[in-house]
């Protein structure tokens, strides 16, 4: 056998390299946040840990669309995954929504005790739905940002509050309490607020911020209306291509990537508050607590059975009061 031959005979021996498995993940972090910052950094760790062999192409900004459009992008293959809120979950499973019911979960931890103990039950709904979870994070406490100074819920039923399209029941909520949300998807906010069609949008001080909404929205009220949770969810057809091992290996830098979040979540939070104020944005204070918490909870029995399962709405607040309880 000549040099050549032997050469071409070793070479066709040796195994293939698989070629390297595309992840495409959307979400409407803004390009440049640190969201999206931290999951550029999970994506490099991610083709480190797996020698190259899982590569993690991010659409920020919303440039995949709402969150929903994401998750139907990824059931046709379009996407492979997504960072989102428990917000757009609600278009795979309704579960996730109840961490995020106003005034039911106060703080970071709360929600970390509650979803310490939930994390099991969330992540099987969502793999029944063909979706595999990275992590879950806290993704900040909303805030109202509003047009005109808002400081006691009759001001809130005057506004006109953006809320998910998609989600009917989750507007027969605030209808309950009181107030008038107008349904429409996450990417119409900006126009809306230009236009008038929305003045008041309840999202995390961060996100705010970033998107520049405050020159808009020139009013916050200063309230933690609840806790918002973000989950990076995957294809489960696309993560089963992954070998085990290196699957093990992905989990733990998604996971390690989520708390590094939630520590500075709230920091990055107080942050963008403090440079909005230097830049014209107005604190509106809340005035009389109860009567927020008590305009809050007349949406709750609609919420209960018709937005979430009734039995995980019970068992978060049976968590929460646990947890107060051990803390207080």
């Amino acid at each position: 056998m000549t040099r050549l031959a032997a050469l071409l005979s070793l070479t066709l021996a040796l195994p293939a390299r698989a070629a390297p498995i595309l992840i495409k993940l959307g979400t409407v972090a803004p390009k440049g946040s640190r969201y999206d910052a931290m999951l550029e950094e999970m994506g490099q760790k991610w083709s480190d840990a797996s020698g190259g062999q899982v590569k993690l192409r991010i659409y920020p900004g919303g440039i995949a669309g709402s969150e929903g459009d994401m998750v139907r992008k990824i059931g046709v293959g379009q996407l492979q995954a997504a960072a989102i809120t428990t917000v757009g979950m609600h278009d795979i499973t309704a579960e996730p929504q109840a961490l995020n019911i106003p005034m039911l979960i106060k703080s970071p931890g709360e929600l970390e005790y509650v979803l310490s103990k939930l994390r099991p039950r969330l992540d099987a709904a969502l793999a029944k739905k063909g979706f595999v979870v990275m992590n879950w994070a806290n993704a900040g406490s909303p805030r109202l940002f509003s047009t005109f100074a808002i400081k006691t819920p009759s001001d809130l039923s005057n506004a006109k509050i953006w809320a998910l399209d998609g989600d009917p029941a989750g507007a027969e909520g605030w209808k309950a309490a009181g107030f008038r949300p107008v349904m429409l998807s996450s990417t119409d906010i900006v126009p809306s607020l230009e236009t008038g069609l929305i003045n008041c949008v309840p999202e995390p001080p961060l996100f705010v911020f970033v998107t520049r909404l405050f020159e808009k929205a020139n009013h916050m009220l200063d309230l933690r209306w609840g806790m918002l949770t973000g989950a990076t969810v995957v294809r489960k057809e696309t993560w089963e291509k992954i070998a085990p091992d290196v699957q093990q290996k992905l989990l733990v830098i998604a996971d390690s990537t989520a708390k590094d979040l939630s520590t500075e979540i709230k920091h990055l939070d107080d942050d963008a508050v403090a440079q909005m104020k230097t830049q014209g944005l107005q604190i509106d204070s809340p005035g009389d607590i109860a009567a927020w918490q008590t305009a809050a909870e007349k949406a709750w029995p609609i919420v209960r059975g018709k937005v979430v399962p009734a039995d995980i709405f019970d068992e978060i607040q049976r968590l929460v009061a646990e947890y107060r309880a051990q803390h207080h």
